[in-house]
């Protein structure tokens, strides 16, 4: 097993890890404290990085642990997605920009309606691209019901979407 270095294994995770954090509170302050609290208790755990099998599910657990307590503790309120936040559209004009940005913005609503595990599930799979395996190991499910919930998220999420856009708002 290769030596795993904090700043060039541990620390690219933290967009990451930003991202699950953000998607349980719903708070961007709160998920950066979550972030950093995620890097220290790694860091304090440094002795034990060889034995583990994938240090970024170690952090995404740690995450996601972190920021469960933390929204249990609070009621998490939802926020809207910075434009900083949305990868640039590839699109032509201002027309097509704005239609792209509807959109999103109507997906990120469809996909904040759904249950907590179905809406980390998509979030890790779909936006972060991690495998069933690793979800399953994050989640502590197995990687059935990981593809269950995954295959549910999506359909409300295309179902919501199909009957807003064919019939408007």
């Amino acid at each position: 097993m290769q030596k795993i270095r904090f700043k060039n294994d541990i620390l690219p995770l933290k967009d990451k890890l930003f991202r699950l954090a953000l998607r349980i509170t719903f708070n961007r302050a709160e998920a950066e404290d979550i972030v950093q609290e995620t890097l220290i208790r790694v860091w304090s755990k440094r002795d034990e990085w060889p034995q583990m099998e994938s240090i970024e599910a170690y952090c995404l657990t740690v995450a996601r642990n972190l920021a469960i307590d933390r929204s249990q503790k609070k009621e998490a309120q939802n926020v809207e997605l910075t434009p900083d936040m949305e990868p640039a559209a590839v699109t032509n004009g201002p027309h097509e920009q704005l239609e792209h940005a509807e959109k999103m913005a109507l997906i990120e609503r469809l996909m904040n309606e759904l249950p907590e595990k179905q809406r980390l599930i998509m979030q890790l799979r779909d936006i972060e691209g991690e495998s069933y395996k690793r979800i399953a190991d994050i989640l502590n499910l197995t990687e059935e019901q990981v593809k269950v919930n995954l295959f549910r998220a999506r359909q409300k999420v295309k179902q919501g979407f199909t009957k807003i856009d064919e019939y408007g708002l």
